[in-house]
């Protein structure tokens, strides 16, 4: 878990008082796997996760003793690579695509929120 000053790699400051750990299972976010439990999940290897963390795609927490961490949202990114690798496309291009992928995802969760709003707003609902 990331130490008291330090964001999730999304940014998110953790929690003040500590969740009950069957809480933080839930967090997506929440940086449960070892590199070799992550590496396993993902049908890869430690390289290409270090990899990944290289082309800045995912960036692991670290545990006290300096071991990475990866989050359940952090091994679909990686899932997400290694299938796009598979098919023949570099590990760089893979990171961009899944990136702006990302960012499609966003934009289009916010659109969403947006119509609801505006729905409400206007009594669409």
């Amino acid at each position: 878990m990331p130490s008291e000053g330090q964001p999730y790699d999304d940014g998110r400051q953790p929690d003040q008082d500590r969740l009950p750990v069957a809480d933080r299972l839930d967090d997506d976010h929440f940086p449960a796997y070892t590199m070799g439990r992550a590496a396993e999940l993902v049908g890869a290897t430690p390289a290409f996760l270090r990899a990944l963390g290289e082309a800045l795609l995912i960036t692991p927490t670290r545990s006290d003793g300096g071991h990475r961490r990866y989050s359940r949202h952090q091994l679909r990114l990686a899932a997400r690579a290694r299938e796009l690798v598979d098919q023949g496309t570099p590990v760089d291009a893979a990171c961009r695509i899944i990136s702006l992928e990302e960012q499609l995802e966003g934009a289009e969760r916010a659109n969403e929120e947006l119509r609801q709003g505006a729905d409400t707003v206007h009594g669409h609902r």
